[in-house]
């Protein structure tokens, strides 16, 4: 009985010693997250709704409040970035740009863009200049109105960040700001609708993202019937098709078209008569 209780014994402790060896290279090989990116990145809020009654300045240098950009009927696209960005900023709107481009929708037509920057220090006549700069590559004229680029003070600036989940960080020995890539889409009351990361878009993506945003209320049958066909992955981070709405349309067209060759049909029997 006492060596049967030295064997279990021992394998016990033999197993954990295995273990402990198998572990320890993974355990001491992981790197720690470096102090800068520590509490930075996008938690998702959707559903929240944002304080419309916060106040910032425009590229005029004047107060203005977020509720003066939100619509009965369009969207919005918000971006957290700041104008002085030497890197991810500077790419995110580049990228950004370029899917705009792309859609046959335009700013301050079927949907607006609100720009903020994260940065307390910059002035309304840097956010100015960033504006004529991102309107020249995007090219189309009606977006003046309906891109906005702003300034403000910091605790404006922090509370609408937590209210959508952006987690930036300030890092003084690079002298600049940690932060994450992605975009937030708003419903035109103001309610966090969508969220796209990555500093590239896919075109259909943001589409969707504006007309489920809209509700329908943006776009024509055709894009209606795209966002019927798509949902939203959110561990592809994507839209992809949904077969069964698919699949449920195909049936009812279906339907439709044995109902309508039945009919035809008939009126060919009753003309033979």
């Amino acid at each position: 009985m006492l060596s049967l209780f030295k064997i279990r014994f021992r394998s016990k402790w033999g197993l954990l010693v295995a273990y402990i060896f198998i572990q320890a290279p993974l355990i001491f090989s992981a790197e720690p997250i470096p102090i800068e990116l520590k509490d930075v990145g996008i938690e998702e809020h959707l559903g929240t709704q944002i304080s419309l009654d916060r106040s910032f300045l425009n590229e005029e240098n004047k107060k203005v409040f977020l509720k003066d950009f939100f619509h009965q009927k369009r969207p919005i696209v918000l971006t957290l970035v700041y104008y002085r960005c030497p890197n991810l900023c500077h790419f995110l709107l580049d990228g950004f740009t370029e899917v705009l481009k792309k859609l046959s929708w335009t700013a301050g037509t079927e949907f607006d863009i609100v720009t903020i920057s994260i940065d307390p220090t910059e002035t309304a006549a840097l956010s100015l200049e960033k504006k004529k700069h991102r309107l020249e590559v995007y090219g189309r004229n009606q977006a003046e109105k309906g891109w906005h680029f702003l300034t403000g003070e910091e605790s404006a600036i922090q509370a609408l960040a937590r209210e959508v989940g952006f987690q930036y960080r300030y890092d003084p020995d690079q002298k600049q700001y940690a932060h994450a890539a992605g975009i937030f889409i708003l419903t035109p009351e103001g309610k966090i609708s969508r969220y796209l990361y990555g500093i590239s878009f896919r075109p259909l993506d943001l589409k969707l993202a504006l007309l489920e945003a809209a509700q329908g209320k943006i776009g024509n049958v055709v894009d209606k019937f795209l966002l019927f066909c798509y949902h939203y992955d959110p561990k592809g981070r994507k839209y992809s098709i949904f077969a069964r709405n698919l699949m449920s349309f195909a049936g009812l067209i279906t339907v439709c078209l044995v109902i309508i060759m039945l009919i035809v049909l008939s009126k060919k029997k009753m003309w033979f008569r």
